[in-house]
């Protein structure tokens, strides 16, 4: 119980029973795991960060918007942070220690070939908002690309866009 959640309660997935497994749209029983909230284990008097006084900081442009009283933060060190969040990124699935069937699995079969040729200088630091003049060999890789697919596939255009959000994992 604290500030935030002075009743003590928390969201649930429907009707479970505590302590009973949580059934699947399939039937088949799913982990739940119990973690504490940031907002259930800060304390209002611990930081880890020093703020400045509000003293002597001029508020006066913020008008009505200006704050009567301090927000209601969970107070953490930053190591007590580190921690909650390295447990919490345990229960996260690794897409490089097995199948995860998002699409992300097909990411693990490309070809040595590509991701050698992903890696070479001048191919792998290109940046979105560089100088056109400077990428010139990267986009001349691209277009030869397209042009192939195009004329192996025989379909009218092909977009060189990523289109998943996998194509962003690794």
């Amino acid at each position: 119980m604290n500030a935030i959640n002075p009743t003590g309660w928390r969201p649930s997935m429907g009707e479970n029973v505590p302590g009973a497994p949580i059934q699947t749209f399939t039937g088949n029983r799913g982990l739940q795991l119990e973690e504490a909230l940031l907002f259930e284990l800060g304390l209002p008097d611990r930081s880890g960060v020093d703020f400045p006084e509000t003293d002597s900081i001029d508020l006066s442009a913020l008008g009505p918007m200006a704050r009567t009283e301090r927000p209601n933060l969970p107070g953490l060190s930053e190591p007590e942070t580190v921690r909650h969040y390295t447990r919490l990124s345990r229960q996260n699935y690794a897409i490089d220690l097995g199948l995860f069937p998002l699409g992300s699995c097909t990411m693990k079969h490309n070809p040595r070939l590509d991701e050698k040729v992903a890696r070479m200088p001048g191919f792998a630091d290109v940046h979105p908002l560089q100088p056109v003049h400077t990428v010139q060999g990267a986009l001349s890789v691209i277009n030869e690309l397209a042009f192939w697919l195009i004329e192996l596939t025989g379909m009218q255009g092909v977009a060189m866009t990523p289109k998943a959000g996998a194509h962003g994992e690794l």
